[in-house]
């Protein structure tokens, strides 16, 4: 099938919506690809926006598609809004702190993948749980809710929350909150892109609040540097987005095939960025129109030729940057 593969059903004439789910960078063809065609889009791969996400916002607008997100914490938002957009002050995204909550940066070291594996509320596969127990998963999640919402990211907040009963909460101007609160479970949040505007029962138990003790506490960046790491690609752009994403699909692949120690995946993510950022201190947007853009007349046409350009120069970054990482765990072996 491949990426073209996924583009192409995406992109069928008798398809009105499409739910793109793939895992990593891969998911990006099928998104833009639908998109293009003014699908709606049930969005669960973060990696898109997070690569793209200007680029996106723009063909949307072009050619009508919709976006309704998937993820838990986007799809709680998206429900908190309601029409609201104008009146927020910020965003608080929820975590679960994954299976290492509480853990110092030292203890971390010794994490196996066996036990970054065992994440204990959600169900999901092996390099999403890797992300949860790094925080990297949420520092995407920023990033996602920037394009999502056009919420700066000063104004987006992360929180712990173990119980994951809450999935995240809008902050409006005269300091009330509103929070989507729901069983722990994606049954949900897909139901909902799938048959909004309607809400039916998805044999899900209902949400039990005399259960446990509901608690948020700020998250350890010390511990879990991902999160900031992901904060200061999105603030700096000029590609860094592309790659922390590529890094880490990197560093994920070597720790779980035990290749590179836990607290490894941050720093060859870093070691990436830094890398990058002495190679282009101009500083330039990554994604940015062609110069002829605006001299064309078909604005769809315009759209491809940038999305043609993006997929290369993506290519091109991706590969860098894993070769990178790769090259770093071969050369001085474990970083701890």
């Amino acid at each position: 099938m491949g990426r073209d593969g996924y583009a192409e059903l995406a992109s069928l004439p008798e398809t009105s919506t499409v739910l793109s789910a793939q895992v990593g960078a891969a998911g990006l063809a099928g998104t833009l690809a639908a998109a293009l065609a003014g699908k709606v889009i049930c969005l669960a791969n973060k990696e898109s926006l997070v690569l793209a996400g200007d680029l996106v916002r723009r063909v949307c607008a072009r050619t009508g598609a919709v976006v309704l997100p998937v993820d838990s914490e986007h799809n709680a938002i998206f429900q908190c809004l309601a029409g609201r957009g104008q009146e927020v002050e910020r965003l608080i995204l929820t975590a679960s702190g994954g299976p290492f909550r509480g853990w110092t940066h030292e203890a971390l070291g010794a994490v196996t993948p066996e036990q970054a594996l065992k994440h204990p509320n959600w169900s999901m596969g092996a390099k999403i749980t890797i992300d949860s127990a790094t925080l990297m998963n949420k520092g995407l999640e920023v990033i996602e809710a920037y394009h999502l919402y056009g919420v700066p990211v000063e104004r987006i907040r992360v929180l712990v929350h173990p119980q994951s009963v809450v999935h995240s909460l809008v902050e409006f101007h005269d300091g009330s909150q509103l929070a989507q609160l729901g069983t722990p479970d994606m049954r949900l949040a897909i139901a909902a892109c799938l048959l909004w505007p309607r809400c039916v029962p998805v044999n899900v138990p209902p949400l039990d609040l005399t259960a446990k003790q509901l608690t948020f506490h700020e998250p350890d960046e010390s511990a879990f540097p991902c999160l900031g790491l992901a904060r200061q690609a999105l603030k700096n752009r000029g590609g860094r987005c592309v790659v922390l994403n590529a890094a880490n699909e990197a560093a994920v692949d070597l720790f779980l095939n035990g290749r590179c120690a836990f607290m490894d995946i941050p720093r060859l993510i870093n070691a990436a960025l830094e890398a990058h950022s002495a190679s282009n201190p101009g500083h330039q947007p990554f994604c940015t129109p062609p110069a002829d853009a605006h001299s064309l007349n078909d604005a769809d046409a315009a759209l491809k030729l940038e999305a043609h350009t993006l997929a290369e120069r993506m290519q091109c970054i991706d590969r860098h940057s894993r070769e990178l990482v790769y090259t770093l765990a071969r050369d001085g072996g474990s970083l701890c």
